[in-house]
């Protein structure tokens, strides 16, 4: 009776006793370094715990080498996966070692109590530590499955100094993920957590190796390691320093991990690959540039608009190029970069051809008279040529001609942020630099060329339910976007460069302060960036060839071969100057009208060019707009937008329903050929 009743009160402070060890603490355990990592999961960065502890996420089956982990289990724990947190045939032969041999020569914790005693650190290593540990092991067991436990074990154990986990020491000693692990490697991340400190391979490499070495005598005497294999493994050095953490796209990751606080793995659209490269590429170029440049790169997938690199500066750790500023995001003048949109829109308005004329010679807009880069004129030229050899006069004639304003609000319309001076309207310099804009916005919208006229949000970090509710922008017409990217195609590349295989333009800032170049084939859009942080002018700065070489290699170091450019849109007219139509094959501004003979020249008297109609006539509804014109040969069309709606009546009027508020192109074509177009906006 006396033995049952003290079997009772045994069995009850037993039970009192676990139940007084609270719950386990795995929430805290669980909690891991913030880590970035890229669209395919490689790591890009990795941010130190709060107490500076690095701690990375780790699953055994996908990311750690299976050589290691045969070692490890075979070394600490063979019947891992058949007992349940304890294992009485370790403990007692442990317990048998330590009575015949006086001295402790194998332990007999498994992996299970070993992360039991990692999630409740003690000093103590007593009976009651040891039965605390088993008890917990069980518990463990009961709330975890064995993959579980070995991942969590693998992210918890030590290493020395503040390393945890198998990945951050095969990071910080061997410089690579776990994924691939020699013997030796294997051995030594096998050895060190059972003594971390006394181990570090900074302070007692040789006592480290006298570790490594004991496991790989282990492993031969129980047959899992050829001698040989031994041999060979205890000849490699053990590292004695340790080596950085990773620090891919940091600027990406600083941005993102500002965005998602509290986000233990943040996931970006960005390629390792692809960054590594371009990042190898901008430190190179910009050390060959001098000193105090910076560089900036973004590389862009066309079709979803996800970014694949980002460049902010050549080195985020170099305080004499401000590395840790991230020159995409920096608002700077885009030089002639911009001109391509002024040709689109041209383009779309009808008014000129890649293959009509105009002029490029001294010309005044009142009291401003733009001139070329190298101060001279090429007189009668295709207008395809004028953009190849981006000369600023036929640019800002047609940019007189679309407007200013139209051409401000459809970049925006795209997502372009043009950035004007204080109270400023936008003007013909727009078109030559005269406006702020950053890179990744620039790119944004060569991204919309590539895409026949729709523009993507670019976007750098992917939602966690894999999800994307970005929709497109219109930037301009199909056909015009098309042309665009046909006309950029010839442009005459750098230096020993390949011809044809890039669209792209370049770009140089006033007083030499920006290098600018945007390019796209049929998958990819770049953009380069280069000069000073602080805007200080840089002497012989020129997009062409401080920046054009830089997008060209970008290109190539991606591995990816130019894709061609997709086929011309249904309706694209395709035709040599003497093949257009009359009113093509010459741009003429604003004033000079076509004349067909000795009949009065064909003119739009209402409305004018540029005007603001106010066409509500309430109820939600546009009243119908008259359309006045002079001279000209009857029958005459009635185009709006491009899309004929009628002919004008014999006294030359015609009433033309609006398609609705905004801009709206206006042309009348007549018998001959003749065509006057204007263009207003519906309000």
């Amino acid at each position: 009776m006396a033995a049952a009743v003290a079997f009772v009160l045994c069995g009850a402070a037993t039970y009192a006793w676990i139940n007084s060890l609270g719950p386990l603490p795995l929430a805290q355990a669980k909690q891991i370094s913030t880590t970035v990592v890229d669209r395919n999961g490689k790591l890009l960065r990795a941010y130190a715990m709060a107490d500076g502890r690095w701690r990375l996420p780790v699953t055994a089956k996908t990311s750690v080498d299976p050589g290691y982990l045969d070692v490890l289990l075979g070394y600490e724990d063979k019947r891992f996966y058949t007992h349940h947190g304890v294992d009485p045939l370790a403990l007692g032969r442990a317990a048998f070692q330590l009575l015949t041999r006086g001295h402790i020569v194998s332990g007999g914790s498994t992996i299970t109590m070993q992360l039991a005693r990692l999630l409740e650190p003690r000093q103590n290593r007593n009976l009651g530590a040891k039965l605390r540990q088993a008890v917990r092991a069980l518990q463990i067991e009961q709330k975890l499955s064995k993959n579980e436990i070995l991942d969590l074990y693998l992210e918890l154990a030590p290493f020395g100094g503040n390393l945890e986990g198998i990945r951050a020491a095969s990071i910080a000693y061997f410089g690579k993920k776990p994924k691939r692990l020699s013997l030796a490697e294997s051995a030594l991340l096998v050895a060190l957590p059972q003594s971390p400190e006394t181990r570090r391979l900074d302070r007692h490499p040789g006592t480290a190796r006298v570790a490594r070495d004991r496991v790989l005598d282990r492993m031969v005497q129980e047959g899992r390691v050829s001698a040989a294999d031994a041999m060979q493994a205890k000849a490699v050095v053990v590292p004695k320093l340790r080596k950085p953490m990773p620090v891919l796209a940091p600027h990406s990751a600083d941005q993102a991990t500002s965005l998602l606080k509290d986000t233990p793995i943040i996931k970006l659209t960005l390629d390792a690959g692809i960054q590594r490269a371009l990042e190898a590429l901008a430190r190179d170029r910009a050390a060959a540039l001098g000193a105090n440049i910076s560089i900036g790169i973004i590389a862009v997938d066309n079709d979803s608009g996800d970014v694949l690199a980002h460049v902010g500066s050549p080195d985020y750790f170099d305080d004499r190029r401000a590395g840790q500023v991230d020159m995409t995001r920096a608002i700077r003048s885009p030089g002639s970069t911009l001109k391509p949109f002024i040709y689109g829109l041209a383009f779309e308005d009808g008014f000129v051809h890649p293959d009509s004329l105009i002029e490029d010679r001294p010309i005044r807009f009142g009291s401003y008279a733009p001139e070329n880069f190298d101060m001279t004129f090429q007189g009668t030229v295709p207008v395809r040529k004028a953009l190849q050899l981006s000369l600023n006069v036929p640019a800002i004639a047609l940019l007189d001609r679309v407007g200013a304003s139209r051409l401000s609000s459809r970049l925006k319309q795209a997502g372009g942020n043009l950035v004007l001076p204080k109270d400023e309207a936008p003007g013909l310099a727009m078109g030559l630099g005269g406006v702020g804009v950053t890179l990744r916005d620039l790119v944004q919208l060569y991204t919309g060329l590539a895409r026949n006229g729709s523009a993507k949000p670019l976007r750098e970090i992917m939602q966690a339910n894999g999800g994307d509710d970005r929709g497109s922008m219109r930037l301009m017409d199909p056909v015009a976007a098309w042309q665009v990217g046909n006309v950029l195609m010839g442009t005459p590349p750098p230096e020993n460069a390949a011809h044809n295989r890039i669209a792209f333009k370049t770009g140089t800032s006033y007083g030499y302060r920006d290098a600018w170049s945007v390019g796209f084939d049929g998958r990819m859009t770049i953009g380069v960036w280069v000069g000073r942080p602080d805007g200080a002018p840089v002497p012989g700065l020129v997009g062409r060839t401080a920046a054009a070489p830089i997008l060209f290699d970008a290109f190539a170091r991606t591995g990816r071969l130019p894709a061609p450019l997709p086929k011309a849109p249904k309706g694209t007219l395709i035709a040599s100057n003497a093949k257009l139509p009359l009113p093509l094959r010459r741009f003429r501004p604003f004033g000079e009208l076509i004349r067909t003979g000795s009949e009065q020249a064909l003119h739009i008297q209402f409305p004018l060019n540029g005007s603001r109609i106010d066409a509500s006539s309430g109820e939600n509804q546009l009243s119908a707009l008259p359309v006045k014109v002079a001279g000209g040969v009857l029958p005459m069309t009635m185009l709006v937008n491009g899309v004929a709606v009628g002919e004008i009546d014999g006294r030359r009027q015609r009433l033309v329903d609006p398609p609705g508020p905004g801009f709206v192109r206006l042309t009348v074509m007549d018998a001959m050929g003749a065509a006057d177009t204007v263009v207003v906006r519906i309000q």
